[in-house]
């Protein structure tokens, strides 16, 4: 993990994973599925509804449906930077 999403996380991003059911261009009667995941805020989910309006702009199959879930890593309050360290022998 990287700094970038430790700050995202910090800032009150979470991971979102999202399950999109999609029907092949040439079967349309053939479901395909695609995960993505990427961090993103809660309740509203901004980068999540970029990505379908994208899939909807230029991916050729066409959604059925989409399950997603979201997970706070970490919060303010369980995060604290230490500074030093004591040894005891």
């Amino acid at each position: 993990m990287d700094h970038r999403e430790t700050e995202l996380m910090l800032k009150g991003y979470g991971l979102t994973t999202a399950e999109l059911f999609y029907r092949m261009p040439d079967y349309r009667n053939v479901l395909n599925t695609f995960i993505w995941q990427d961090y993103d805020l809660a309740p509203d989910h901004p980068k999540l509804f970029q990505f379908i309006e994208f899939w909807q702009r230029e991916i050729d199959g066409p959604l059925h449906s989409v399950r997603f879930c979201h997970r706070k890593m970490i919060s303010p309050g369980q995060w604290r930077n230490v500074t030093g360290e004591f040894f005891l022998h």
